[in-house]
């Protein structure tokens, strides 16, 4: 069964990206130096080799949540979501700052893949203690 709640929680962490990245397409564009063509679609388009891959490791990090959350007991829905939500927060987002910060990349960007990676933890988290 943790099997299974590491697929389901990786799931949902992957469809909350599709719509927050979807509902910060431009600012996060804009913010990443991609250049985009007239219908603000990034040129060159996105192989769906991206898609596959970027699942993939959400699975790797959920699965090691799920290891986390075991050894530390976390159990319950409300533990489950400050639990993820520490980990998106203070594991996840300074490491984005660091690479960000030396790679001269706006705090704008930092920002916006910063709070996704709190968010998705959390609801990651949160999946996770439902099963």
């Amino acid at each position: 069964m943790e099997f299974l709640s590491v697929i389901v929680a990786a799931a949902a962490a992957f469809a909350l990206g599709a719509g927050y990245y979807s509902a910060l397409a431009k600012p996060w564009t804009e913010a990443a130096g991609v250049e985009c063509d007239k219908d603000g679609k990034p040129k060159g388009g996105q192989s769906p080799a991206i898609f596959a891959l970027a699942f993939v490791l959400q699975l790797i990090v959920v699965g090691m949540m799920r290891h986390v959350f075991t050894l530390s007991g976390i159990e319950t829905l409300g533990a489950g979501l400050v639990g993820g939500a520490g980990i998106g927060l203070f594991f996840i987002s300074p490491w984005i700052a660091l690479n960000n910060m030396y790679g001269m990349r706006p705090m704008k960007l930092t920002l916006i893949d910063g709070c996704y990676a709190t968010l998705a933890c959390a609801v990651a988290g949160l999946v996770l203690c439902l099963f």
